[in-house]
């Protein structure tokens, strides 16, 4: 028992670390213009939705209320194609640092959606387990650490709001997370690689549909 409690207060520190982490390496941000920032929004609208709430294909992530340090960082990054989304980069070709700051400042302002979860009774007690108190015999650190209790996130360290996401979203994510296939987690140290290493599929989906049915 001395073990396990040991070994979630190490999860815990580790997360504290992560955050402290995430404030301190984060690149200067300067808030964007949300009425700027719906005028560059317009071609936006055909996969993401006029609402940025409604995405035609449940591959495509709910960009309204998203943390705007979070997505402004993603946009650019999408640019520059460190992270590499063909179609994502070409749709950024032209766009200054301004305009990106723009579009991030409008979808932060919009309200988010959310979904409901559809697992069953025993899916949801596993998601819940994971997501509020990780696992500790796989390294595996409480979502709610860094994502928050409704999964809301943490808008001054850039950890995004994960809450409202389709479950098919966020399973492609952790998946691209575990195996290596994201690392846009590089500037805090991979830690969403560390943490995805440690779930097995079915734990990703149960915790997938979790996430969707937060608020």
């Amino acid at each position: 028992m001395s073990v396990r409690i040991t070994a979630a207060k190490l999860m815990v520190l580790s997360a504290l670390m992560a955050a402290l982490l995430g404030v301190s390496a984060s690149p200067a941000f300067a808030a964007g213009n949300a009425q700027a920032g719906e005028a560059q929004a317009m071609v936006c609208a055909s996969c993401h939705g006029q609402d940025g709430a409604s995405a035609i294909d449940p591959s495509y992530p709910q960009l309204a209320g998203q943390n705007e340090r979070y997505l402004a960082r993603q946009l650019k990054m999408f640019q520059s194609g460190e992270r590499d989304v063909a179609l994502m980069t070409a749709q950024l070709i032209g766009k200054s640092e301004q305009d990106l700051d723009d579009l991030a400042a409008y979808y932060a302002s919009l309200p988010s959606k959310v979904a409901e979860a559809t697992g069953t009774d025993a899916d949801i007690e596993l998601a819940t387990r994971i997501y509020k108190g990780g696992i500790a015999n796989k390294g595996v650190a409480a979502c709610s650490s860094c994502h928050g209790p409704n999964g809301a996130g943490n808008a001054q360290a850039g950890f995004p709001r994960i809450s409202g996401q389709s479950a098919q979203y966020t399973a492609a994510q952790l998946t691209a997370y575990r195996e290596g296939e994201r690392r846009s987690d590089e500037v805090f140290g991979g830690m969403m690689r560390g943490v995805s290493k440690g779930l097995s599929d079915r734990e990703i989906v149960v915790l997938s549909d979790y996430i969707s049915g937060l608020n």
